[in-house]
């Protein structure tokens, strides 16, 4: 029975990372960026600690952008006309999507202009 449950937990979870990947199109962008990251990461051959960091703050970003997609949801849902403290919550929860972007380009920079600029 364990085993069963944790399946159809499992299931609900891929299908709501498929569901946020159809309908928002900032998950799509990061997807896009760390896709060429990635990319650049083969291309550079980035150390084991480097790809640490990538993964690290690529999954930072992927789980913010969730979460901020929940909160608007969950704000839509209960209170659909406009109220202050609505666009409060829902602008706190896209600012920390954006803490974590600003994040993972920083850490992109640090590993990455080093060996762009040897390669110059």
């Amino acid at each position: 029975m364990k085993d069963k449950n944790r399946k159809i937990g499992f299931s609900f979870a891929v299908k709501g990372i498929i569901a946020v990947l159809k309908t928002e199109r900032n998950f799509r962008v990061h997807l896009m960026f760390l896709l060429v990251v990635a990319a650049c990461g083969f291309f550079f051959k980035i150390s084991a600690f480097e790809w640490i960091a990538v993964v690290i703050v690529s999954g930072m970003v992927f789980t913010s952008e969730m979460l901020n997609t929940t909160i608007e949801k969950t704000i839509d849902y209960l209170r659909p006309e406009h109220h202050p403290m609505a666009a409060f919550i829902k602008d706190a929860a896209a600012g920390a999507v954006l803490i974590c972007a600003i994040t993972a380009v920083i850490i992109g920079i640090i590993i990455f202009l080093p060996k762009l600029l040897a390669i110059l």
